[in-house]
């Protein structure tokens, strides 16, 4: 079971750090195992979504919703990019 909640609105993407979500990004395109408990929100949130774009695993509910929500609101707001 995950640490932490997955994120599905865009107030909690809104609120992780950009770089934790980045790093954990980077981890999960190369493979890298489950994060452990001294990693963040923002760095799990990008290394389950790093093993969806490497293709490790297909995308779940919550990474859909959130997916929904982004398209819903044109975008992403700044500085998210």
């Amino acid at each position: 079971m995950a640490e932490f909640d997955t994120v599905t609105t865009l107030v909690e993407l809104m609120m992780l750090d950009d770089d934790d979500v980045a790093a954990g990004y980077q981890a999960g395109l190369d493979g890298a195992p489950p994060p452990a408990s001294d990693r963040s929100r923002g760095y799990w949130h990008g290394w389950r979504n790093g093993l969806v774009d490497s293709g490790r695993r297909p995308a779940d509910a919550a990474q859909l919703a959130l997916s929904f929500a982004i398209d819903r609101a044109g975008g992403l707001p700044l500085p998210i990019q």
